[in-house]
């Protein structure tokens, strides 16, 4: 099993680690953190690195790609060209390709969640419906056929679980849940909007709001819609060209 984890400028820590932790204890596993070159990848506050091991290019075929979130850089991360087109290449052989928190935006502004549901982080549902997926804001982990998202940040450890039992089965994924000794037991309850105060929901949301403010988010969106834009056209003309 070929696992991949994405890296980028800005990505949130425990997005990819979460996973990477549960994932780098099945059996016959060759786990690589990719980038657009290996090296040093700082995550949201740049205070940690993590090292990209491989580039895209020498990873052209992972039978699982994870693509993890950020705070404020998810809308550039989503605007990578290069980025986008190696997740579309690799989708065509992955066995599961996935996302934690904001990373389903990345994915669906590679064209991947089209029409397909998805869960994200609360804070980016409606970025996820914008670019087309049905968002499912009340589900932890959502699997479409082999494209499987996870809810925000922490929901990574989750769907790490859930991948471990469907690829090595429930007494693997059972044994690596006893080593990490993963037994959450909270001494709040606000894990989701459902159960968080107004208050606290509130605070989370203003909160959210100063985290992600990042400038260069707007021209992010306006490329991605220029992309989505052109690639209309483009389809359009190349079938008015094959009925000819």
């Amino acid at each position: 099993m070929k696992i991949a984890i994405v890296l980028y400028p800005g990505f949130t820590a425990l997005d990819a680690i979460g996973p990477y932790e549960v994932l780098k204890m099945l059996p016959g596993t060759e786990l690589r953190f990719v980038a657009h070159a290996p090296g040093p990848v700082p995550t949201d506050r740049g205070i940690l690195v993590v090292g990209a091991t491989h580039s895209f290019d020498e990873t052209p075929d992972p039978d699982l790609v994870i693509v993890p979130g950020a705070e404020a850089q998810t809308g550039v991360a989503a605007a990578d060209r290069a980025l986008s087109d190696w997740l579309r290449k690799i989708h065509g052989q992955t066995r599961y390709t996935t996302s934690v928190c904001s990373g389903a935006v990345i994915l669906a502004a590679s064209g991947l969640l089209k029409g397909q549901p998805a869960t994200t982080h609360w804070a980016a549902m409606d970025s996820v419906k914008r670019l087309g997926a049905t968002p499912c804001p009340n589900e932890r982990i959502v699997r479409a056929g082999k494209i499987w998202t996870a809810a925000g940040v922490s929901a990574g450890i989750d769907l790490a679980f859930a991948l471990a039992e469907k690829i090595a089965g429930r007494e693997t994924a059972e044994r690596i849940q006893l080593m990490l000794e993963y037994d959450p037991q909270p001494p709040q309850d606000a894990g989701h909007m459902n159960t968080a105060s107004a208050a606290v929901a509130a605070a989370a949301r203003a909160e959210m709001a100063r985290l992600s403010r990042n400038p260069m988010n707007a021209v992010a969106v306006g490329k991605i819609a220029w992309r989505q834009a052109l690639a209309k056209v483009r389809k359009s003309i190349g079938n008015k060209n094959v009925s000819r």
